[in-house]
């Protein structure tokens, strides 16, 4: 290694393959249920959002969990207070970029199972997963 060189950690090639598996069957998921996918993996200098969708009128910031395990709970459950403040400063940095200010929005988490490679994945979609955090307001 060279001195003064260091090398950022990059996520190994299957685990981004089955994220991007899981955030594609999601929009399928969400499409299917009247959602409108306005935005694939939004990246900005704070992070990324997996998917921004349109639910009738309000924004929907939507974080997709997977695991090749039965059960949802577990994705679900990692959608922790930090990270709950990190997606709350990604959709307000959207909103601003966007001049969607004004727009009602929400958090939604949507969990995507795959036990079996031979078969359809289980979706867990919990819709309104948590309210913003941190000293941002989306709703006006």
């Amino acid at each position: 290694m060279l001195k003064g060189l260091s090398l950022s950690p990059v996520q190994p090639l299957w685990r981004r393959w089955f994220g991007t598996r899981s955030e594609r069957a999601a929009a399928r998921f969400l499409k299917e249920r009247g959602y409108r996918i306005l935005c694939r993996n939004y990246r900005c200098s704070l992070g990324e959002l997996d998917l921004v969708a349109l639910d009738g009128s309000v924004l929907v910031f939507v974080e997709v969990r997977s695991t090749e395990r039965a059960g949802c709970e577990r994705p679900a459950l990692s959608v922790d207070q930090a990270k709950q403040q990190k997606l709350t400063q990604l959709a307000l940095h959207y909103l601003k970029k966007n001049r969607l200010l004004g727009r009602p929005a929400r958090f939604d988490v949507l969990a995507v199972s795959w036990p079996d490679a031979r078969h359809p994945p289980v979706f867990d979609h919990i819709q309104s997963a948590f309210e913003c955090t941190g000293r941002f307001h989306l709703f006006s």
